[in-house]
C-alpha cells in the first residue's frame, strides 16, 4: 500500500512542477513579434517588474497539494536557483517518504517511488523539468535565442476574453497564456505535458489568489486539469527569495 501510494503522486509530481508560479522561459525578439513583446513586458511588470524581478537570485515555495482523484494531500516545497536549477521536494505521510525530483542545470535526478532510490531521470523526464527549470533572467533578456511568442487572437473563458500569448521553446515545446486583460497576469496556462511514465498529457493551469511577495504578484491558489479532469489543486503557503540556496542542493549526491 504504502508503495503504491508513492507511485501515485510520484507519477503526479512532473505535471505538478508545471503548475508552480516560476516565471522564468527564455523569450527571443523576432521580426513582426513586437505586439507579444509588448504585451510579455507588460506581464513582467505586473508580476514586479524588471527591477525586482533581476534581483532575485533563488525562490523557495511552501505548500499542499491535493491530489483530487485519490483524496490525498502533502506538503510541496519548490527552490528555485537562477538560471536553471530546481528542486521539487514532497512529503508523503501515507508511504512514510519524500519524493524529490531536480534539474541541476544540466541533468535531472529523482526519487525512485517504486524503489525508493535515487536515480538520474529518464530522458523523457530530464527535458521536461529541465523546461521547467528556466529562471527570471532568462525571460528578462529577451534577445537571447531560444523561445518565441506570438500573440493570438482573444479566447473567452467564461464570458471573459483574455489575451493569449503563445510560448514556442526552442525544441518546439509549446505553452498558451491566458492573460487578465485588466491585471495582465496569467489566469490560464494551457501546455501539454507528461506525468512520470512518459505518456501525454492535456495540462491546463488555472491561478488565482495572487498575493504580492517582496514586490512580486504570486499565485497562492492553482487548480490542475489533465486532460480535461480535475486533477490537483495547489496551495502555497510560503514565499520566500534570496535564501542564498547553494547549487549542491540540486546535485545527484
Amino acid at each position: 500500500m504504502k508503495r503504491t501510494t508513492a507511485w501515485i503522486l510520484g507519477a503526479a509530481l512532473l505535471v505538478t512542477l508545471a503548475a508552480l508560479p516560476v516565471h522564468g522561459q527564455k523569450a527571443q525578439s523576432a521580426p513582426g513579434n513586437k505586439e507579444a513583446m509588448d504585451v510579455l513586458n507588460k506581464m513582467i511588470e505586473a508580476s514586479g517588474g524588471r527591477k525586482v524581478l533581476e534581483s532575485i537570485k533563488d525562490t523557495t515555495i511552501s505548500g499542499t497539494v491535493d491530489i483530487t482523484q485519490f483524496g490525498i494531500t502533502a506538503p510541496i516545497t519548490l527552490y528555485q536557483k537562477e538560471p536553471n536549477k530546481m528542486r521539487l521536494d514532497i512529503t508523503i505521510a501515507e508511504a512514510g517518504m519524500t519524493i524529490t525530483q531536480a534539474f541541476d542545470g544540466q541533468k535531472g535526478w529523482y526519487t525512485n517511488p517504486q524503489a525508493g532510490t535515487i536515480e538520474e531521470m529518464p530522458d523523457f523526464m530530464a527535458k521536461e523539468i529541465g523546461r521547467q527549470a528556466m529562471g527570471n533572467q532568462a525571460i528578462l533578456d529577451p534577445q537571447k535565442a531560444g523561445v518565441t511568442y506570438a500573440l493570438k487572437p482573444k479566447a473567452a473563458i467564461e464570458g471573459r476574453d483574455y489575451i493569449v500569448l503563445e510560448q514556442t521553446l526552442a525544441d518546439g515545446h509549446k505553452t498558451t497564456l491566458f492573460l487578465d486583460p485588466e491585471t495582465y497576469l496569467p489566469y490560464k496556462t494551457q501546455t501539454r505535458s507528461i506525468d512520470q511514465t512518459g505518456a501525454e498529457v492535456d495540462a491546463e493551469t488555472y491561478s488565482s489568489n495572487y498575493q504580492k511577495v517582496g514586490g512580486t504578484m504570486v499565485a497562492h491558489s492553482m487548480r490542475v486539469l489533465h486532460n480535461g479532469s480535475e486533477a490537483q489543486r495547489i496551495t502555497i503557503t510560503a514565499v520566500t527569495y534570496n535564501t542564498n540556496l547553494d547549487d549542491a542542493f540540486f546535485v545527484l549526491k
